[in-house]
């Protein structure tokens, strides 16, 4: 069940979609979905119970990543209510986002689940194409590799003004210490009902990986705003007792209007 619910939270972050470069520098990305100050709620649901909270913001910053601007973005997480008493949540995800490029510099996770907690420092060097964990270790990684929270930024950023259905995209990823490639699909596009209104969506599902947990492509479904903010609205994800929801309920300083809001 922890497993699950980790992999659940971790797919949702990691929500992300195709994965660019240029073989002689750094790829150029045209950012018209999200800007400093955007600040977006959700909360974390089992049926009509709401068992958490996550937050995630953008923020300005000073720190450079190999003398870059970079964008910092936060997601926090935690239980609400009487979950804090059977699993307590506290966690904090920052990424230091290259400006031009929409990959990560720098990535710090610390994690407290229910006395289980982990602590990472990782340091992305695209010129070299390697990241190090903090921990006297460096992997080898393909420039324009993404971490937890950039995907989550860097999917928006992409043009799905001409997308078909069925179609695959794939990115690399570096989470726990390991490299891989995530691939969603996408399978068209539902009118969605949530506590903010409808809203036009694009649906995606992952595609199924030999040793993930899930073992069925519809065992999770994300929604994405059809507008030009394409802000992940509501994820829903089948586990053992049932179905775990993520939905947004709160935003503000969003770059674009709305339009996707059906009235």
């Amino acid at each position: 069940m922890k497993r699950q619910l980790k992999l659940v939270l971790s797919t949702i972050i990691l929500f992300g979609l195709l994965s660019s470069s240029v073989p002689n520098g750094y790829p150029v990305v045209e950012n018209n979905a999200f800007k400093i100050g955007e600040k977006l709620r959700y909360r974390i649901s089992y049926g009509i119970i709401d068992a958490g909270e996550a937050v995630l913001e953008v923020k300005s910053t000073s720190k450079k990543g190999n003398g870059r601007e970079l964008i910092h973005a936060v997601a926090t997480g935690r239980s609400l209510g009487a979950f804090n008493s059977v699993f307590k949540v506290d966690d904090t995800y920052e990424t230091f986002l290259d400006k031009k490029s929409m990959f990560p510099w720098y990535f710090v996770r610390r994690v407290d689940e229910g006395g289980y907690k982990i602590k990472q420092d990782y340091t992305f060097k695209h010129d070299i194409k390697k990241v190090y964990n903090g921990k006297g270790k460096s992997f080898k990684m393909p420039m324009g590799t993404q971490d937890m929270i950039s995907s989550f930024y860097y999917a928006r950023t992409l043009d799905y003004k001409n997308i078909k259905k069925g179609k695959v995209y794939d990115f690399p990823c570096f989470m726990d210490d390991e490299l891989f490639t995530l691939k969603i699909k996408y399978v068209g596009d539902e009118i969605i009902h949530t506590r903010l209104g409808k809203f036009n969506c694009y649906k995606f599902v992952p595609v199924v990986q030999t040793g993930r947990l899930f073992k069925n492509e519809e065992d999770v479904n994300f929604w994405v705003t059809k507008d030009a903010n394409k802000i992940p609205i509501l994820v829903k994800a089948k586990i053992p007792v049932g179905y775990i929801k993520m939905h947004l309920v709160e935003w503000s300083g969003l770059k674009s209007s709305a339009s996707s809001r059906v009235k």
